[in-house]
């Protein structure tokens, strides 16, 4: 598989065509295989690229400009369709490959299941690797209707792989009964709210490599209406910027990180791709060092 090889014809705004030289990759990760309720997220990392066209290269909340820094989108990647196990697998030999390269890796989804390869991959590299989780559902299932490779299981497959002490989890508004009880037990654990306890939790986990993993469906669905499981009660979309903020100013060592689970079809105004091109923004001049 050929790293620096461009999938899809769109790419990000400001990006570089030279990979070599470029500290942070962009690569899209276009499955909804497995979702329980509306596909459509496959689309999603193709709508976020051409939704960046209207930002400003400028943050002002960072005082730093996209035009600064050199970055590589490499499109979208080739996954197998209808195929999670094989797809799973060419997202993680993807991702180690370019953290080989010594690239920071900036995944845009596709399904949470996509992120459970890259756990993997971070976790190999980083052995103290802690998680950040910002999400509406706790993704703690052992499996969904007999499926252990489900959208709903990422993150307690990877409280079973890194620990789960070693995760925190950030706006948790919806699970069974059996995932709150496990994450109160297992997990470091900050339903309903996101920025606030965020505040309290960093300083613990201070200066140890993160990798971050935002679900477009934290979000209230007044903010983000694209997306396959909508869940009402969450966060406003300052709300998750300013967590964003909040990690990038923070002591931790981001190493990655990846935002999934937008699906465009369902949003015809597509303020929820805009939300995610302003947040992916922020992330590539916050978090890449």
């Amino acid at each position: 598989m050929k790293l620096d090889q461009a999938y899809s014809g769109n790419v990000f705004i400001c990006s570089s065509d030279n990979y070599e030289e470029s500290k942070a990759v962009i690569y899209g990760m276009p499955m909804d295989f497995t979702v329980s309720y509306r596909p459509g997220s496959r689309f999603g990392p193709a709508r976020i690229r051409q939704a960046s066209v209207g930002l400003e290269e400028y943050s002002p909340y960072l005082d730093k400009s996209i035009v600064d820094m050199t970055y590589f989108d490499a499109g979208d990647l080739l996954l197998p369709f209808g195929n999670a196990a094989r797809s799973l697998e060419v997202i993680g030999e993807y991702v180690r490959g370019l953290l080989d390269d010594g690239k920071f890796p900036i995944g845009l989804g596709g399904e949470h299941l996509v992120s459970w390869p890259i756990f993997q991959e971070m976790y190999a590299k980083y052995p103290d690797l802690a998680l950040i989780h910002i999400d509406a559902h706790a993704d703690l299932r052992e499996n969904y209707e007999g499926e252990p490779l489900s959208h709903s299981t990422p993150v307690r497959k990877a409280a079973e792989l890194m620990g789960g002490k070693n995760i925190y989890q950030f706006g948790i508004r919806s699970g069974s009964k059996e995932e709150f009880l496990y994450a109160r037990e297992n997990i470091n654990f900050y339903p309903f709210e996101v920025a606030t306890p965020l505040k309290q939790a960093l300083p613990k986990i201070g200066r140890r490599p993160v990798y971050v993993t935002i679900d477009i469906d934290v979000l209230d669905p007044s903010a983000a209406p694209g997306t396959g499981t909508a869940e009402a009660g969450g966060i406003t979309s300052k709300e998750l910027l300013e967590a964003v903020h909040l990690i990038a100013g923070s002591d931790v060592n981001v190493v990655g990180c990846d935002l999934v689970e937008v699906a465009p079809i369902y949003d015809p105004t597509e303020q929820t791709q805009i939300v995610a091109a302003k947040l992916i923004r922020e992330m590539l001049l916050g978090f890449v060092k």
